[in-house]
């Protein structure tokens, strides 16, 4: 048996922290034991608890304490599933602000589970089939980023942790020229719209793992010579899908945010991750991806009203939605999420 370090993982969340992978050998870890009373299952508190049959689900929403008071057995169990959801980017606000990069999206499924994961589910390596050790387990849970205002990017939103798993926020959306470029994060911001060459979208899975958690962002597309329509921007990337480019017109088209993914390990199958759709000053919007991005936003059009964009879906990691040439800013971050599940009887 040997402890595993998340090598993501920042030291406060996982000081004093010991992971074990798989099943256990026989023996125990000095200062821990299996605790409560050679029960073969593991037990513990922490989040809001429900049950699927013969699991417990531990879903955090804000930050929290999985405390295990029994690691349970090899003939029982004594490996955890998780899921772990970082906190969505904000979306760029100006001309053609960009849409927010989905947060970092990263699952296990025990060896012992029975639930339909998403694609991104890892199957092997440190990340795999965790046993736990009878001790506290600090869990943090990411908020979204908040949205640019007038020619500002949007904020990247924070990382989750838990479990020595981390997950990185999402890249804030583009805004104006005269900024710095696009931070990278779990999924990558999209890009502005530009008066000039096509503006550049931020990377996604930054720092790298495997599975990847998120995509890059999409292009905003280069100026045409259309006063009023000239500034289209790139959605943000989600989850499983790169954000989509824009295409510049008259009006032109902002890109849509990357699909994220769907999951049932709370039971049911709810969808993680999807990055913010694109805005501009006129035309047609970038909505938001699968998996709670937020639409992007515009001014006013001969044949359209203006539309002030949305927020990420809280929970979901969600990228915030980019704004054009409306009064509102852009638009902020889903927050992020962890749930942890064992087999219990």
């Amino acid at each position: 048996m040997r402890d595993l370090k998340n090598k993501l993982t920042s030291g406060k969340n996982t000081k004093n922290t010991q992971i074990r992978k798989g099943k256990s050998f026989g023996y125990q870890v000095l200062g821990f034991g299996a605790g409560g009373g050679g029960n073969p299952f593991v037990l513990a508190e922490g989040g809001t608890i429900t049950e699927s049959g013969n699991f417990k689900i531990h879903k955090f929403t804000g930050d929290g304490t999985f405390t295990v008071t029994c690691a349970g057995t090899d003939g029982g169990s004594n490996t955890v599933s998780y899921m772990v959801v970082a906190g969505g980017g904000g979306g760029g606000k100006s001309s053609g602000g960009g849409g927010a990069g989905a947060g970092g999206y990263r699952e296990s499924k025990s060896a012992t589970d029975s639930y339909t994961a998403s694609p991104l589910n890892a199957t092997s390596g440190p990340t795999y089939n965790i046993a736990v050790c009878a001790q506290a387990y600090p869990v943090t849970v990411g908020a979204g980023g908040a949205g640019g205002g007038t020619c500002q990017n949007g904020d990247r939103g924070s990382s989750s942790v838990s479990l020595g798993i981390t997950s990185t926020g999402g890249g804030g959306g583009g805004a104006s020229p005269c900024l710095s470029p696009l931070r990278p994060g779990g999924s990558g911001g999209g890009g502005r719209g530009n008066p000039g060459a096509a503006g550049a979208a931020g990377a996604g899975n930054t720092p790298p793992v495997s599975p990847a958690q998120g995509f890059a962002g999409g292009t905003g597309a280069a100026n045409v010579p259309n006063p009023g329509y000239t500034e289209v921007a790139g959605g943000g990337g989600g989850a499983t899908q790169v954000g989509g480019n824009s295409s510049p017109g008259n009006p032109g088209t902002a890109g849509n945010g990357g699909n994220g993914t769907a999951s049932c390990i709370t039971a049911s199958p709810v969808a993680y991750g999807g990055g913010g759709g694109g805005g501009l000053p006129g035309g047609t919007l970038g909505t938001g991806g699968s998996g709670g991005g937020g639409n992007g936003g515009r001014g006013p059009s001969p044949n359209q009203p203006a539309f002030c964009g949305t927020a990420g879906a809280a929970n979901t990691g969600g990228g915030g939605g980019g704004v054009g040439a409306v009064g509102s800013n852009g638009k902020l971050g889903g927050s992020g999420i962890v749930v942890i599940r064992y087999k219990f009887k």
